[in-house]
């Protein structure tokens, strides 16, 4: 699609799942940036929506209280009434509206502190090392799937009180259930798996109910707020994030910052000998190529003139985090990767009321496992050519589906 196609032709497809731009969206990103950055789209369900794809744009619809993530109004919505296992998680905190999502978010908040996380740093850099020890003598190893995906679902397995005996099942749960979420149609194998998912989840809290442990689940149990509490389905919802949502952004984090780092041999060769910009290095690799393609849907509630543009009360939005977190007007250099970057504010993690929970968790884990592979690992360097790793399909998630490496 080139500039005039862009401009003459406002209700394009952006073809989400062609393969050619999952690999690589950044091109067509920036050309909807400078020709029509409130773009109206159809999406791969054949619905229109708008995708804002500019960083001052994203950040006044991500903090605007008149787009909504959960809209009963919405007036393009045709899709059958949720399943019932879907419907119980489907009122999470990614999902609800600002007065519902400030509550539970107040609840959730007194059981999952920053102070808890950092608590866990020992644990993670075991588990990491762990991990690690299983590959060293092979001389190589999948990133994803010996690495980068078993980390972050232990990690959160164990704080919420989850048998180690059963961190397999969440593993193979969670990856059918976000291959579904990530892609328009839903299928029959995620609705199963989410059945037993909802079911094992009930027999766990029953278990807590009658036997707190030290254990994440069993504060979100106890936890209250003047007398307010969590309901059952609100335990269900919350949990599903914290398992799919949370560890999934780990994964994606660890296994682009990778990527992007062997494609930037310079930028490996500096955190390599100085580890200390780790902090820094995490910034800009959540900048560069970040774990989220685009923002959960937003509808509007009122009829919006935003920008030039006439936003109809239900009509569905996005904010594109990975175009806006290479917006020029924002960033130097955007399309480089830039290790020592300062005052990065990027988006990849949202903003406003539903900036992501997990952040401070993920971070942890993406500085620790980055820093420990690159020590452990010195002469890290891909397997196979680079245009051989395949991306993971769909809107929601950015991140690939396995990472052959050498060491």
């Amino acid at each position: 699609m080139n500039s005039n196609e862009l401009k003459e032709n406002n209700d394009r497809k952006i073809d989400f799942l062609n393969e050619d731009f999952i690999r690589n969206p950044f091109p067509l990103y920036k050309e909807i940036r400078e020709t029509d950055p409130i773009y109206r789209f159809l999406m791969p369900n054949g619905h229109l929506a708008w995708i804002i794809t500019k960083y001052k744009e994203a950040v006044e619809i991500l903090n605007d209280s008149r787009f909504v993530t959960n809209y009963p109004g919405n007036n393009q919505t045709t899709e059958p009434k949720l399943p019932p296992h879907q419907e119980i998680i489907s009122r999470n905190l990614l999902s609800v509206n600002p007065s519902d999502h400030r509550r539970l978010r107040r609840l959730v908040q007194k059981a999952f502190t920053p102070r808890m996380v950092e608590r866990l740093r020992g644990r993670i850099e075991e588990i990491t090392n762990q991990l690690l020890d299983r590959v060293q003598h092979k001389g190589e190893m999948n990133l994803i799937d010996d690495f980068a995906f078993p980390l972050p679902i232990i990690v959160i397995c164990e704080m919420l009180g989850i048998p180690i005996e059963d961190q397999d099942k969440f593993r193979e749960w969670s990856d059918v259930i976000m291959e579904g979420v990530n892609n328009p149609n839903f299928s029959q194998q995620s609705e199963q798996v989410m059945i037993e998912f909802v079911d094992y989840l009930k027999e766990l809290i029953g278990k807590r109910r009658n036997n707190m442990q030290q254990d994440l689940i069993s504060d979100l149990i106890s936890v209250e707020d003047e007398g307010d509490v969590l309901t059952e389905h609100e335990l269900y919802a919350l949990i599903f994030v914290l398992i799919i949502a949370g560890h999934e952004t780990t994964v994606n984090l660890i296994g682009n910052g990778v990527l992007a780092l062997l494609e930037h041999p310079d930028q490996k060769e500096m955190l390599k000998s100085q580890p200390e910009l780790i902090h820094s290095a995490i910034e800009e690799i959540l900048r560069y190529n970040g774990p989220a393609e685009v923002s959960n849907i937003r509808f509007a509630t009122e009829d919006v003139e935003f920008r030039g543009k006439h936003i109809h009360k239900g009509d569905m939005l996005f904010v594109a985090l990975s175009s806006a977190n290479r917006d020029s007007a924002q960033f130097i250099n955007p399309d480089t990767l830039d290790i020592t970057r300062g005052a990065n504010n990027h988006i990849a993690f949202g903003k406003g009321v539903h900036y992501c929970l997990g952040a401070p968790l993920a971070r942890l884990e993406g500085e620790i496992a980055i820093n420990t592979l690159l020590k452990r690992m010195p002469e890290l360097r891909l397997k196979s050519d680079q245009s051989l790793i395949e991306w993971r399909t769909g809107m929601i998630i950015r991140g690939v589906k396995e990472i052959p490496l050498l060491f």
